[in-house]
């Protein structure tokens, strides 16, 4: 079984495929299958990134001085 690679890695190895496709010296199946690879990492990366924007919260404090945590809102 592959072991799971990290964010950073995900993105690393997906800016050497962009480096790979944009020499374009690849022959066409190997070029697909660099793009295959990259469109999943690019999948991914996005979930993992949902995954924690979704963990995100702010602090606050409550009337009695207690932390209370809400989500987080950029827009303020």
């Amino acid at each position: 079984m592959a072991e799971k690679k990290t964010f950073e890695e995900k993105m690393l190895r997906l800016e050497q495929i962009v480096t790979l496709l944009e020499k374009g010296d690849a022959q066409l199946d190997a070029s697909m299958a660099l793009f295959t690879e990259g469109s999943e990492l690019v999948n991914d990366c996005r979930r993992e990134l949902e995954q924690a924007e979704q963990q995100v919260v702010k602090l606050a404090k409550g009337e009695d001085g207690a932390p209370v945590e809400s989500p987080f809102d950029s827009e303020e």
